[in-house]
């Protein structure tokens, strides 16, 4: 009986991890225009894409993986957590690993 319960719990756990999700490194990743935003520490068993908005011409794509990674870019200026890290290329791929912010 206690190998048909480890067997379960191998099985949901598999099934939470994808490219997109992996419950167990925590690991997101997402696309947003062209940018490619990966979130660690983010252990979450569903996760919302990106939303996009067009406001008078400017595209702004928001991403909210977990409570404390909130990634918002406007036009080509990125912020996260309400912190801007100012210009980002079209096709940067974003990090925000344990809180560190990186893009290239």
């Amino acid at each position: 009986m206690t190998s048909l319960k480890s067997l379960a719990l191998a099985a949901l756990l598999l099934s939470s991890c994808s490219r997109s999700n992996n419950l167990l490194t925590g690991r997101v990743e997402a696309t947003a225009g062209g940018h490619t935003i990966v979130v660690t520490d983010c252990y979450r068993t569903s996760v919302d894409p990106p939303k996009t908005e067009n406001a008078g011409g400017v595209i702004t794509y928001s991403f909210a993986p977990c409570r404390d990674a909130q990634i918002l870019i406007r036009g080509d200026q990125l912020t996260v957590n309400g912190q801007s890290y100012g210009r980002i290329g079209p096709t940067d791929s974003i990090l925000v690993d344990h809180g560190v912010v990186s893009h290239k």
